[in-house]
């Protein structure tokens, strides 16, 4: 079955590679798209990725499960509420440090502190300062918790024991679906393709 990662908001599908290496599938089996090459620039908004993910999924010729990381975990919940059943439906989740309920207070900071980086800190993520921004702020208001009951494959969320603000959020969303089971990762932090890939790339294999 094909895993289709989803990276962070800061992030590029390059950041996958420290799990999908220890993974060692045949390359058939992984999918790293860039999500933000799903919108034109200067049009980077949540619905625009939405939009690319079920263009990409709808594509797919196998049974796949969608692992996402932040945002792509946020992408890949709300997809599965949008595609509960049916041939373009995910067979199982890997959501990571995801919020079904974005906090207003966390992205108006996020936003803060992108505005006051340089440009050239986002060279790196194939986007400009100004869609990144954007893309934050078009997340400002999103909430998927009314959606949840909607999810019908499995899910597996996995959290590192340091990711303060998502850590509340992911034992919240185990109680919310019955279908759920949490892992948290000891001693990690929030981007766990990269701080805790051996961990994650073991979590991964027991879902499968």
């Amino acid at each position: 079955m094909k895993t289709i990662f989803l990276h962070g908001l800061g992030q590029s599908a390059g950041d996958w590679q420290p799990v999908t290496r220890l993974l060692a599938c045949p390359p058939a089996e992984i999918d790293c798209p860039e999500l933000f090459s799903w919108a034109e620039p200067g049009q980077l908004a949540y619905p625009r990725l939405v939009a690319g993910l079920e263009r990409y999924c709808g594509a797919q010729q196998q049974p796949f499960r969608l692992c996402g990381l932040s945002l792509g975990a946020v992408l890949a919940l709300d997809y599965a509420i949008r595609h509960p059943d049916g041939p373009a439906a995910p067979a199982s989740l890997v959501l990571a440090g995801v919020q079904c309920k974005i906090p207003t207070r966390t992205i108006d900071l996020q936003n803060l502190l992108f505005r006051l980086m340089p440009r050239r800190a986002f060279a790196g993520m194939g986007v400009s300062k100004q869609d990144f921004i954007r893309l934050a702020h078009s997340m400002r208001t999103l909430d998927l918790s009314r959606g949840l009951r909607r999810v019908a494959c499995p899910v597996t969320l996995v959290c590192g024991e340091k990711d303060a603000a998502n850590l509340k959020a992911s034992r919240q969303l185990a109680r919310l679906l019955p279908q759920a089971r949490l892992y948290i990762l000891p001693g990690a932090g929030h981007e766990l393709n990269t701080c805790a890939p051996q961990a994650f790339a073991d979590v991964l294999r027991k879902q499968a």
